[in-house]
């Protein structure tokens, strides 16, 4: 129900803007916009004097997609996923961005080179890593799952499990746990093989699969003992666990990460300011004060190595830990955006069988 009230607010007419306004950052809200709060506007306030206006709303993407084509454009940043912002740049609704323009590693590499291999876009500089995990009930569980495998051992581990209602993350898990190398996840996914191959996987434990729509869902359901392991977001279960005391536990094997990051909107009011803004908060320093807040990665590298001399608690809980990578799977968007559609079609009419 927030959406009409989203693009209603979108579409209302820019004001004319004086010298000092502050830049207007469209974000999630909840703790992550008040993480970049903390560690990237407030920073930036205090370098430059430019303040900066939180907008929060449950898409991003949709909201800046609808301001540009009504031409009244009053974001002047975004934070979307690299799957949204190729999208956007595509249909020419974000602002290229120059990687030349940010700032390079403390050593002095080249920004180009100082992001993780295949995060930095066109229009899309990368601020945060977040993965979807496998995640259980580690008072439940003796002994602990070790692989992606164990989530559908239904006979050592007994118990149900939790799993998106989605092809995106359930069909890579699904051929991973069949011992589909991660490195060649997306080429079997591509064919009608691999296709079958992941959804055969999926029928071995189908009675035993509780269904989830939203992010808090999972946590919930491992919290009340209806599953025994869940696929879920990291920072929810880093959450849950060290902040709220709940006995669940992460196993990194298999985990999916994807990219989040900045766009400017095509025609945003203060887009030089806006440029700087993104130069300023894509840092190592910054991507360091970010994962000292929430646990996501950085997608620098160098802010990766310095890690261990930042004194941060988090380190050992970011997707991005050396021990964490060891089996992870990059979440391709070019594949999604290639195959979505007939996935999605296939991963519906499965769910529809008897």
């Amino acid at each position: 129900m927030l959406k009409p009230l989203i693009l209603t607010v979108a579409l209302l007419p820019a004001t004319v803007l004086a010298d000092d306004a502050p830049l207007t950052v469209v974000s999630w809200g909840g703790d992550f916009a008040a993480m970049q709060d903390t560690s990237l506007a407030q920073p930036f306030a205090a370098a430059t004097g430019r303040k900066l206006r939180f907008v929060d709303t449950d898409d991003p993407p949709g909201l800046i997609k609808a301001q540009v084509e009504a031409g009244n454009v009053t974001a002047d940043v975004a934070s979307v996923g690299q799957g949204a912002a190729m999208r956007l740049c595509a249909e020419g609704d974000v602002e290229p961005i120059d990687p030349a323009t940010l700032p390079p590693a403390p050593d002095g590499t080249p920004a180009a080179a100082d992001f993780m291999p295949g995060t930095l876009g066109e229009c899309f500089v990368p601020t945060d890593i977040y993965s979807t995990v496998i995640a259980y009930d580690a008072s439940a569980l003796d002994p602990a799952p070790q692989t992606a495998a164990d989530f559908f051992d239904l006979e050592r581990f007994p118990g149900r499990r939790g799993l998106g209602r989605t092809p995106q993350f359930t069909l890579e898990l699904a051929l991973i746990a069949d011992g589909v190398p991660v490195g060649q996840v997306y080429e079997v996914l591509a064919t009608e093989a691999g296709v079958e191959r992941a959804l055969a996987r999926l029928d071995g434990i189908r009675d035993q699969i509780v269904w989830w729509d939203a992010g808090a869902q999972p946590i919930q359901l491992l919290a009340d003992a209806e599953v025994a392991m869940a696929h879920a977001y990291n920072g929810r279960v880093y959450k849950a666990a060290e902040l709220d005391g709940l006995p669940l536990a992460i196993l990194w094997d298999a985990q999916l990460y994807e990219v989040e990051g900045w766009v400017i909107p095509k025609g945003a009011p203060l887009a030089e300011q806006a440029r700087a803004f993104v130069a300023f908060s894509t840092s190592a320093e910054a991507q360091l004060r970010s994962a000292a807040i929430l646990p996501y990665g950085p997608p620098r590298l160098s802010a990766q190595a310095m890690l261990a001399d930042a004194g941060t608690g988090l380190a050992p809980h970011l997707p991005t830990a050396p021990a964490n990578m060891a089996n992870a799977l990059f979440v391709a968007p070019e594949f999604w955006a290639d195959h979505e559609t007939e996935l999605r079609e296939r991963f519906t009419a499965w769910l529809g069988q008897d």
